[in-house]
């Protein structure tokens, strides 16, 4: 199998590369996250007139209806950068759920905006006191006449401080799960927002009668199954250019630092642990072209996901660790870029769902299995 990128792909990565290269050195994105929305508007808008945020979606939907893999390419960039654009919360992920579960009319009318980079949606599923994957939704949908409203509170909603529209999950009153589009500024929402500890932004949001559309045209099961697919794809690919980005300081630190007159890298020991770095970079790799594969071939398997992010978390955890140590006190410092990555990896490999959860999700399927190799 070749997994060579395309002309067209490598064209894309690069011009993304360049993009984000110009827009966030270490200190300039230490800026822009100290803002109170946390990411540029300018950068954004380039995203979108580049077609960035229209790869996932078909044309007839206003997309560019590239694929997930060009969707890989361009995450891995974001990773390498730790660009704080909200790609996935604000696009990729209520996206995907527009496009599966929406109408025509709907998907035209909301994903050409979103593409166009004029309006700003987030997932509203989890809840407050509940754990990855959520088995029952306290949120409620009532139907009143043709139209419906939603009560109930959603926590965390990542970058749901800026979002101009909700895509909202709920318990409809047959006990089935709908999916629903709320305005942010419509009454009966309110929001707190919050910071989270690798520099994202999120909030907190209450629906009390909230005036809601419902997405109609899909089953709204198969659409969330998708949504979560194309999210652990997308984590497992900016997981790969957040850590190519931390082996590759740690290997110029190596090469640079000196100890008892030689550069570290001169120490066997040191260069036999940044080796190792490699191999669980390249087992992430290989697994995140397996995930978003999948998703290529239009397979939304969970296990594709968890065994994709296992292996991804695992790496992360490594490559993180021995960062921070090869590094020693500086790998720690708000102002070395290395501990941003290592924040940013931990925050990921805490995104729907942890290693023990996905090892569990996998350990319960042993049984539909004939033979089972350790």
């Amino acid at each position: 199998m070749d997994f060579d990128l395309t002309d067209e792909q490598v064209m894309l990565r690069d011009t993304v590369r360049d993009l984000l290269g110009r827009a966030y050195d270490p200190e300039t994105r230490l800026k822009v996250t100290d803002t109170e929305l946390g990411w540029s508007r300018d950068v954004w808008n380039q995203l979108a007139e580049l077609g960035v945020l229209g790869l996932a979606f078909d044309e007839e939907d206003g997309g560019v209806g590239a694929g997930p893999v060009e969707t890989m390419v361009v995450l891995e960039e974001v990773g390498r950068r730790l660009a704080p654009e909200p790609i996935l919360d604000a696009v990729l992920v209520p996206g995907v759920l527009v496009a599966r579960a929406g109408t025509a009319e709907q998907r035209v009318r909301v994903l050409s905006e979103v593409t166009g980079g004029t309006k700003l949606l987030a997932f509203a599923h989890a809840e407050p006191g509940t754990r990855w994957p959520a088995a029952e939704l306290g949120t409620t949908a009532t139907a009143q006449g043709d139209a419906h409203t939603l009560t109930g509170v959603k926590n965390p909603v990542p970058h749901g401080d800026c979002a101009d529209e909700f895509v909202v999950s709920a318990t409809l009153p047959d006990g089935s799960l709908g999916l629903f589009l709320v305005a942010a500024d419509a009454a009966g929402v309110t929001r707190t927002p919050f910071r989270t500890f690798d520099g994202r932004r999120g909030a907190q949001v209450e629906f009390v009668s909230a005036p809601a559309e419902l997405l109609s045209g899909g089953d709204a099961h198969a659409a969330l199954e998708a949504a979560t697919a194309q999210t652990q794809a997308s984590l497992c690919a900016e997981s790969v250019g957040a850590m190519e980005e931390a082996l590759r300081l740690t290997t110029e630190y190596l090469k640079t630092r000196k100890q008892f007159g030689v550069t570290l890298s001169k120490f066997q020991t040191l260069s036999q642990r940044a080796a190792n770095m490699y191999v669980s970079l390249e087992l992430a790799r290989s697994m995140s072209y397996y995930a978003n594969s999948a998703l290529a071939d239009e397979v939304t398997d969970p296990v594709i996901g968890s065994r994709a992010r296992l292996q991804v978390g695992r790496s992360g955890r490594h490559i993180g660790q021995e960062a921070i140590q090869m590094h020693g006190g500086i790998g720690i410092t708000t102002e070395y870029p290395v501990s941003h990555y290592v924040a940013r990896l931990t925050a990921i490999a805490r995104t729907n769902g942890d290693d023990l959860t996905h090892l569990r999700i996998l350990t319960d399927r042993v049984a539909d299995y004939s033979l089972v190799e350790f």
